[in-house]
């Protein structure tokens, strides 16, 4: 849980740190905003993936389900700058399939945390491998960094593509071929 006298605490010593005056009119409020804004963007740290994907429906369907173009917010917790994109998850079923919307769910929670995007890639795969029992599970992200945007080499548009992949899909060249082709 998002400590939020220590936040508050914090931004202020960052606002003298950088030369400005924390009791500056339109400084005044912006410790309680930004301690309010990391109870919302940091909400993953107190989620678990097992919650949204918990309850499944029988079926006969082997195919892939594919939820793709998921949009999602992060932060990097190298820079503490936030990185967006989008998300694209697919799994083979065996014998249960999950509400559509409860993968974009399980995309937020671990979006909702301070990390890497190749770390973020690797979780909600392995969450859906772990939760569904898939025969097979991929997710491939694809994201803008604003730590390449806005500082450092300065590199508007580019996009970070990361993917991680379990059961038949790590077997299957065809298979994330298909993936692949279905996500472009």
């Amino acid at each position: 849980m998002v400590d939020r006298t220590k936040v508050e605490e914090g931004v202020r010593l960052i606002l003298e740190g950088i030369g400005e005056n924390p009791q500056r009119e339109g400084l005044v409020g912006t410790p309680d905003r930004i301690a309010r804004m990391y109870e919302e963007i940091f909400a993953g740290l107190e989620m678990d993936a097992k919650e949204p994907l918990s309850k499944t429906f029988s079926t006969d369907n082997s195919e892939m389900v594919i939820e793709k173009d998921i949009p999602f917010y992060s932060t990097c917790e190298h820079h503490f700058m936030p990185f967006y994109g989008k998300a694209h998850v697919a799994y083979i079923p065996d014998g249960r399939v999950v509400g559509i919307s409860k993968l974009a769910r399980t995309v937020e929670v671990y979006a909702r945390r301070p990390q890497i995007q190749e770390q973020l890639t690797e979780q909600i795969c392995d969450a859906l491998m772990e939760n569904l029992h898939p025969k097979g599970a991929i997710v491939m992200i694809e994201a803008e960094h604003m730590c390449m945007t806005m500082r450092g080499i300065k590199k508007p548009g580019s996009k970070t593509v990361t993917f991680a992949m379990g059961g038949q899909f790590k077997e299957d060249e065809k298979l994330q071929n298909r993936f692949f082709q279905m996500v472009r």
